[in-house]
């Protein structure tokens, strides 16, 4: 009787059959999704992946489920009567390609969750894998387009590939920037020049900041105001640019400053002034050294030591470069395992610099500008107690007060 009905209304056996086909390929979704995936989803639970939403997230499980129902249509389709045999090939083939992009967006998801596994091990700040994660993605997505577009076609995928012989300059052409950043990221990983952390500086790509992201394509630096700038990962091979790892791992940032002196300022000491001075605890040793050595000195000058002009006296610049020497040798903030040095600096018309060249023992950048605002403060603060000025240029203030000075003279 069944075969009477489909023989004499072959449109509504048609019809009907595609209904059922339809209603078997959503009961298949159903099934492997309200069920089977439910089911699956629970069992997870009691492992690592199903209880870590960001793995689950890439929808790795989800994106094999969609095959069901495709291969349900595929497997079906043949079976529907009085359909021409060219409307089967399409649909199958729809829903061949169809399965195969399921299958490519299934494997990338996968190489997600490698990618997100792999960043939380302790070396994935060094040695970066998501820029190959997305060359095998572009692979895999390269593969599974020829073969639908081959599977769409009805063609062998050798037809295709074939013809990318003639096609590989236009490839390069096309893909010249991947293959460029590619390269670029070898390099980078393989020598070692920027981690995801580093503190890079890059002034022509207006980058200085914190790197968070090292990608196939580009590398995302957060700079200090909070802003983002997206850098070609090229441009770290092809540019000059600074890492500031090196001073992070070294444990003490550089202090290079200078005080300013005025040149006038500069003296001898007085005999009164060395006693005062002896008090500070940061020239007790110093002073009575000195003493010492210059009494010597001018000793063998015999008669000549009469003359002031002929002897070595301490100077109250002198005295105080070794202030600052011991202060900082004393500082807690200061690094005692690095360079410790103040030295002078070629005079100009700013007056005297007296550089401060040291190490704090952070390289925390608020305790480091805390460290280095208080050592200067100190030192500005106690420039009087040596006879000592420091230079700037002459404010309205100054000025009102030689105005104020010449009209009382009159």
């Amino acid at each position: 009787m069944f075969d009477e009905l489909v023989n004499v209304h072959p449109l509504v056996a048609t019809g009907g059959a595609l209904v059922l086909l339809s209603l078997a390929a959503l009961f298949a979704n159903f099934v492997v999704k309200a069920l089977l995936l439910r089911g699956l989803n629970k069992v997870l639970t009691y492992t690592a992946y199903g209880r870590d939403p960001e793995l689950r997230r890439h929808g790795f499980i989800e994106r094999l489920a969609n095959v069901m129902p495709a291969l349900v249509i595929s497997a079906g389709i043949a079976l529907v009567p009085h359909l021409p045999a060219f409307v089967v090939a399409v649909v199958q083939n729809v829903a061949t390609a169809f399965i195969m992009l399921m299958v490519a967006m299934a494997i990338s998801a996968f190489f997600n969750i490698i990618d997100t596994i792999y960043h939380r091990r302790p070396e994935a700040r060094m040695k970066p894998i998501k820029g190959y994660v997305q060359v095998v993605k572009i692979a895999v997505y390269v593969i599974a387009a020829l073969l639908m577009i081959a599977t769409l076609v009805d063609r062998s995928p050798l037809i295709l590939l074939s013809g990318l012989g003639a096609m590989a300059a236009v490839l390069i052409l096309v893909f010249q920037d991947t293959l460029l950043s590619l390269v670029a990221g070898i390099q980078i990983s393989s020598t070692d020049m920027v981690r995801v952390g580093d503190w890079i500086e890059m002034p022509g790509q207006n980058a200085d900041g914190d790197v968070i992201e090292i990608a196939l394509h580009t590398v995302k630096v957060q700079n200090f105001d909070r802003t983002i700038t997206t850098v070609p990962i090229r441009k770290l091979v092809t540019d000059p640019f600074k890492n500031w790892r090196g001073m992070q791992e070294s444990g003490g940032r550089r202090i290079k400053r200078s005080l300013y002196l005025d040149q006038t300022s500069v003296s001898f000491l007085s005999p009164e002034d060395q006693e005062r001075l002896e008090e500070f605890g940061h020239l007790e040793t110093y002073l009575k050294h000195k003493r010492d050595e210059l009494a010597a000195w001018n000793a063998k000058l015999g008669a000549r030591a009469r003359v002031p002009a002929n002897t070595r006296r301490s100077t109250n610049l002198g005295t105080f470069r070794a202030y600052v020497d011991n202060y900082l040798r004393n500082h807690p903030g200061v690094h005692k395992g690095m360079t410790i040095m103040v030295r002078q600096l070629q005079p100009g018309p700013e007056g005297l610099p007296l550089e401060i060249y040291c190490f704090t023992n952070t390289v925390a950048w608020v305790q480091y500008e805390g460290i280095q605002a208080d050592i200067f403060d100190h030192l500005i603060a106690i420039l009087p107690e040596f006879g000592l000025r420091v230079f700037q240029n002459p404010s309205g203030n100054d000025l009102r007060a030689m105005t104020q000075a010449e009209a009382a003279l009159v």
